[in-house]
């Protein structure tokens, strides 16, 4: 799992577990900042290590939600060593070459991976699956959405950032913007 710390890493190792995912090892990646952290896991305490260039050895799939530069520089890394990547940045949804797949809508895409395989962002993964069943009975030419993005996409800083301005909004106080940077896109 590399981006373990991250908001998004911790919800994903936690949806490992309670979906009882089989995995006879977790490795946990993150940033040297994050190394030593604890993440617990099926009552386990396990140790973050640090994301290396050989962090991949024996890993047969790897889970990367740690921004689309990390992902650009070790998921070819990953696919080297043998594992398959499943990559949740925007680093390679636009790639002809990988497949973007949503599980329920185009399962099949799975096959073609090459060793990378991409998913969309959070909010077009639940439009297409309520899009996909009204495509295959009247079709769909056109689509507008807006979205309005979770700031936990973004990660914990910024999740703590907007409890703080809203604890100082409601009590009547100047807000502080620190500024974090928005999550990948697309």
């Amino acid at each position: 799992m590399v981006g373990a710390t991250g908001a998004v890493g911790r919800e994903m190792v936690s949806i490992l577990e309670e979906r009882e995912f089989p995995v006879s090892e977790l490795v946990l990646l993150a940033s040297e900042r994050s190394e030593g952290e604890r993440i617990e896991f099926y009552g386990k305490n396990r140790s973050v290590a640090k994301l290396t260039r050989d962090s991949f050895e024996d890993v047969d799939i790897a889970l990367f939600s740690a921004g689309s530069e990390r992902s650009l520089k070790f998921a070819p890394l990953a696919v080297k060593s043998g594992a398959v990547v499943i990559d949740n940045s925007s680093a390679f949804r636009m790639d002809p070459k990988i497949p973007l797949v949503v599980p329920e809508v185009n399962a099949h895409a799975i096959e073609k991976h090459g060793g990378i395989i991409a998913n969309p962002n959070c909010s077009t993964i639940g439009l297409i699956m309520a899009l996909k069943p009204i495509h295959d009975a009247a079709g769909v030419k056109r689509v507008v959405v807006t979205t309005f993005q979770s700031v936990s996409g973004t990660g914990r800083e910024a999740i703590d950032e907007l409890a703080g301005q809203t604890v100082a909004l409601l009590n009547f106080k100047d807000i502080e913007k620190k500024g974090l940077s928005p999550p990948d896109r697309l």
